[in-house]
């Protein structure tokens, strides 16, 4: 593991922060593209990935220093997974912590998307979980894995915020789900009957994909990048020393 990083309250808030502002942003942009372009569907979707593009790409610049920037379940998954096999990564109780911080940053942030258009927070009601569209998690979430790791297994982690905010906004259009490809994100956009919101009985589908998804995306990884495990401590951008210091 990287030395004189952080410490993990630290990089709890950090996940926390990040995931919250990241459904701010997806939710909070959906509700807006509905206001704005009631009628156009393909609209509101240009202006949501537009909106999540930009904001994810400020949010992994700004806190990937602090915690790595995973904002996703899968993510921190896929990263001690990984790491078990080299001694990188995080370990077991990290995984917990993140997992939890970006848990409760995803729920608080739908919330806070809907207090700023006030529209009241409420159980989404719009199903998604379709075969097709639990093959599209599949495919995004694999295709996130296999970007974020290869990124670091062959140095070129300072691209990540860029690279992953483009994947993200790519996956919008060509994923019939429309790209969640993260738990967290899932279960916080249950909290806005809005353009971005899921249902509940649509989550444990979509989680399910995910995890599948995630599986196939390190599967992928390590046929094609070997050494990756050795690099998991780069995901997603690597902790420099000197801002790692507590």
């Amino acid at each position: 593991m990287i030395s004189n990083q952080p410490p993990l309250w630290r990089r709890a808030i950090a996940e926390l922060l990040g995931t919250s502002l990241l459904v701010a942003i997806v939710v909070g942009s959906g509700i807006a593209a509905q206001q704005l372009s009631p009628s156009d569907v393909g609209l509101q979707l240009l202006q949501n990935s537009t909106a999540t593009v930009l904001g994810l790409t400020v949010l992994i610049l700004m806190l990937g220093p602090v915690s790595g920037a995973h904002f996703n379940p899968v993510v921190s998954l896929a990263d001690w997974i990984l790491g078990r096999r080299a001694g990188t990564g995080l370990t077991l109780p990290e995984l917990g912590t993140y997992v939890v911080a970006q848990t409760v940053g995803a729920v608080s942030g739908s919330m806070v998307a809907n207090a700023m258009f006030e529209v009241g927070t409420s159980i989404s009601s719009k199903e998604r979980a379709t075969p097709g569209h639990l093959l599209g998690e599949v495919v995004a979430t694999a295709g996130l894995v296999l970007l974020i790791f290869a990124l670091a297994a062959t140095s070129r982690g300072v691209l990540a915020a860029p690279a992953v905010g483009a994947y993200i906004g790519a996956a919008y259009w060509f994923t019939s789900s429309t790209s969640f490809a993260n738990p967290a994100v899932t279960v916080g956009r249950i909290f806005s009957d809005t353009f971005a919101g899921i249902a509940p009985a649509s989550v444990p589908g979509y989680v399910l994909a995910q995890l599948i998804g995630a599986a196939i995306g390190i599967g992928l990884l390590l046929i094609l990048f070997p050494s990756a495990a050795r690099t998991a401590d780069g995901v997603v951008l690597a902790r420099s020393a000197e801002t790692a210091r507590s």
